[in-house]
């Protein structure tokens, strides 16, 4: 019988929805395994053949570890609320709860289709009111802590879609899915206080095994410094502003100050001659994202105000300037400019021509700032002068602190989280407004607050939330007191529901809290969580910053959420464009050698290796690769690739390569079935061992396979496998002990075709469970190995020696080798040094 993948995969696959096979329960007997994918978003195009990389490689090592004994969590959901689904609802007119179950029904299929060993009973959907009614819970108790408030702040406005959007949806003053056009403005909005907790998602990083360069992205993003801040007052008005630096040490050196565009003092200070430029400036400042703003490779742009202030360290007078590379987010929203010191600064200086003042030794600040400074000497700087910098940096510090104008200060980066959205696909607050302008929050009975339904998800005409325009569910009476009041009609972003789904999935059906404390204490924390590395930043400093408010409310026990993290790579694919910029399929591009040309003719294509996208037709559909090669073959393919956190692009070659493998693999099990017979064993399996070569090659690939896996390191574990297939492939006799903990091995791999084999060898039921395969500690060592010969520390050789050779067995062979003999050219060595195990090195 040929090795039919349309045959077997949906059997199994039906088989483990029906067994419930990976239905995970509590069981305090086992030790637990918690290995999570970050759920995707279930956009309408489906996933593509970049999607499951990652999941595939959770799945690999959720079979492996049940194998080993592990009571094995393995859940997968959806993040249902968003953008994306509302604009789709505006486009399609139907609504975004009848797309977003659509959606989801493709993914599903789609994953169910690659046999991932996912718990189906613990799927969850963010847009569902059974999981958004604890999402709202948790926005409470993060209320009741004082860590929600209302503010009045500038935000991302775009027009176009009538909601703000985040700093990171905005590139070139332009939202970067759609390109319309964002502008700044002040709004009311709901704010979480994640400041609160900056020290400590900077302190407990140290406690979870993450890559190092994650790490460094949520270090920056929260960006703590150690500094000062001093008081500047304002010659002409008499006013004062304070400034933060980090670099109190070069006060002395300060040759203008800056306010953001937006600081408080602007309109006061700027002198009546220069208000008409400054006016102009501020208004255009305040149309730029921060990031925009803060981009170093920008020019850098301001205006004189006119006015001047008081250094305080040596009184002089420096000038006044607005600049919108400040925020008024960062520190106090001004600064002092030390243009020999600091590249920003200098740059600033030279375009407007201010004065450059060195105070720290070491560089010729008329050319550039010198930076590199930590060990400098200061100069020009009155009672600091010949200290070096860190000892200058706690004298003035003192200094500041003793003449009450400044004071020690540790500044963070991180700004509180903006998190409301004027936006209909959205969990909607737990807020009642009430006529006299005090806020009511609801209780634990009043949830959820259900959306609406309405037909228009555009903004009003008077530019409010589409959450407006549902008159009855908008007014309200309050149920503790009777009085009227209005709902909220701001939504929460998208990341609420992610934030904490982790948790969700560890009791999705409980209807009395959203996770029991006996789920929470077995469970958490999640020991892998694999996702990409785009989600570095927000969703998982989002994600730790309600596990930490959690934590301090006592609803779960541990400090972190995630104890291990690892990001897989981009599966990439070749795209073809013409001079015109047009994109072509790859079924219509023939390609000869290097070259590449349409189909319909020899015009010349420029063919590159970019992320999947459907605008650039490249995408590759998982139901065309599982359609003509198989599932297994797609999940086999995807992790033989290369190391999970590299890019790849995809080849169908390389998809065609394993499943030769695989072919043969059902080849050293099954001959091909004669005169109408059913299909049989292959007559070539006997009890017993095979030959001592192969037996010690199978030891040796279980060995590889199992540290591999721990590793992760999934290419080479299957390289290993295909070297065993290939040395037991045309044998006239082979082990079915030993070939059935070949199946084992492959089985969290290629799970269907191991599943239709481990059941013809004679097994009742599924294989999920089996005990993983143990090699024998002897077989696994090699009775030789190879030493290194060197003379006079130069590699000349290398000799094959028993494993346990003495040191007179190695200096013999080493002097036995042709080579060394030439070497030697009949010399005696002065010198033999002999490192058992490892290398003999003559000195001659």
């Amino acid at each position: 019988m040929p090795y039919n993948p349309d045959l077997i995969e949906p059997k199994w696959q039906r088989y483990w929805l029906e067994h419930k096979t990976f239905r995970a329960e509590i069981d305090p007997s086992k030790p637990k395994y918690y290995i999570l994918d970050m759920f995707p978003y279930p956009s309408g195009s489906g996933l593509h053949v970049g999607h499951p990389k990652g999941y595939t490689a959770t799945d690999v090592l959720a079979r492996y570890r049940r194998m080993l004994g592990f009571n094995v969590l393995h859940p997968m959901g959806w993040d249902a609320f968003g953008l994306p689904a509302e604009r789709a609802a505006v486009r399609e007119g139907i609504h975004p709860a009848v797309i977003t179950q659509r959606n989801t029904d493709i993914f599903r299929r789609q994953i169910q289709r690659l046999g991932f060993s996912y718990d189906w009973d613990r799927e969850v959907n963010t847009s569902s009111p059974d999981y958004y009614r604890w999402t709202q819970w948790l926005f409470l108790k993060l209320y009741e802590k004082g860590l929600a408030y209302q503010a009045e702040v500038p935000v991302n406005w775009c027009p176009a879609l009538g909601t703000v959007l985040a700093n990171e949806e905005v590139q070139d003053g332009c939202y970067v899915e759609t390109g319309d056009p964002v502008e700044r403005r002040t709004m009311r909005q709901w704010m979480l206080r994640i400041t609160a907790y900056a020290q400590r998602l900077i302190d407990d990083l140290d406690e979870v095994d993450w890559p190092q360069s994650v790490k460094d992205m949520q270090y920056h993003w929260i960006g703590r410094s150690e500094g000062a801040e001093a008081e500047f007052k304002v010659r002409e008005t008499g006013d004062a502003f304070i400034i933060f630096t980090t670099r109190p040490d070069t006060l002395f050196g300060a040759t203008y100050c800056v306010l953001s565009p937006e600081h408080p003092l602007v309109s006061k200070v700027t002198v009546a001659g220069r208000r008409s430029a400054v006016e102009e400036y501020v208004v255009s400042a305040r149309q730029k994202t921060d990031r925009d703003r803060t981009a170093e490779n920008r020019e850098k742009t301001g205006v004189f105000t006119g006015a001047h202030a008081i250094n305080p360290v040596n009184g002089k007078s420096i000038p006044i300037w607005v600049a919108d590379y400040v925020l008024m987010t960062y520190g106090a929203g001004a600064i002092m400019a030390v243009p020999g010191h600091d590249e920003r600064d200098h740059e600033f200086a030279r375009r407007f021509d201010l004065p450059i003042v060195e105070v720290v030794k070491g560089g010729d600040v008329e050319k550039a700032a010198y930076v590199d400074n930590e060990g400098g000497e200061l100069v020009g700087s009155d009672f600091l002068n010949g200290l070096k910098v860190p000892a200058a940096k706690e004298r003035i510090i003192r200094w500041l602190e003793d003449k009450k104008v400044g004071r020690r200060k540790v500044q963070f980066k991180l700004r509180d989280w903006l998190f409301s959205r004027q936006r209909y696909w959205g969990e909607p607050f737990p807020i009642l407004h009430l006529e006299d302008g005090t806020i009511k929050v609801l209780t634990a009975e009043d949830l959820p607050v259900l959306l609406p339904q309405i037909n228009e998800y555009r903004p009003t005409a008077d530019g409010k939330p589409p959450l407006a325009r549902a008159k009855d569910w908008l007014t309200t009476i309050d149920r503790a007191t009777g009085r009227k009041a209005t709902r909220e009609t701001n939504t929460m972003p998208q990341w609420a529901g992610s934030c904490w789904y982790y948790l969700r999935f560890i009791d999705p059906l409980n209807d009395r809290e959203p996770w029991s404390k006996e789920a929470e204490k077995y469970w958490m924390p999640v020991d892998l969580y694999v996702g990409g590395v785009e989600h570095a930043v927000l969703h998982l400093l989002y994600s730790r910053f309600w596990h930490k408010v959690f934590f301090d409310a006592g609803l779960v026990s541990t400090k972190e959420p995630f104890k291990s993290l690892r990001n897989q790579g981009m599966i990439l694919a070749y795209s073809f464009q013409d001079s015109r910029g047009r994109y072509f399929y790859p079924e219509d591009v023939v390609v000869e050698g290097e070259r590449a040309f349409t189909s319909e003719g020899h015009v010349p294509l420029e063919s590159r290796i970019e992320k999947m996208s459907k605008s650039k037709l490249n995408v590759v559909n998982p139901d065309d690769v599982i359609e003509s090669h198989g599932a297994d073959s797609m999940r086999l393919y995807e992790c033989f690739m290369g190391p999970l956190e590299g890019d790849r692009p995809w080849q169908t070659s390389g998809v065609e390569g394993v499943r030769r493998f695989l072919d043969r693999v059902w080849r050293l099990f099954f001959q091909s079935a004669q005169n109408g017979a059913e299909e049989w064993l292959s007559k070539g399996i006997v009890s017993g061992h095979d030959d001592p070569e192969l037996d010690r090659l199978l030891h040796k690939t279980i060995q590889k396979v199992t540290e591999d896996l721990e590793a992760m390191a999934l290419n080479t574990a299957i390289a290993q496998m295909m070297t065993f297939v290939n040395a037991a492939t045309g044998r006239d006799k082979l082990s079915k002990e030993n070939l059935e903990k070949l199946v084992l091995l492959l089985a969290p791999f290629a799970p269907h075709i191991a599943e239709e084999i481990w059941h013809a060898l004679g097994h009742d039921s599924t294989l999920a469970y089996e005990p993983w395969p143990r090699f024998d500690p002897i077989l696994v060592r090699d009775d030789t190995i190879e030493i290194a010969v060197q003379v006079n520390g130069k590699l000349r050789d290398t000799i094959a020696v028993a494993v346990d050779a003495s040191t007179e067995d190695l200096e013999r062979a080493a002097l036995a080798s042709d080579k060394i003999k030439k070497q030697l050219a009949g010399a005696l060595p002065r010198k033999v040094i002999v490192v058992p195990g490892k290398i003999v090195n003559i000195v001659s």
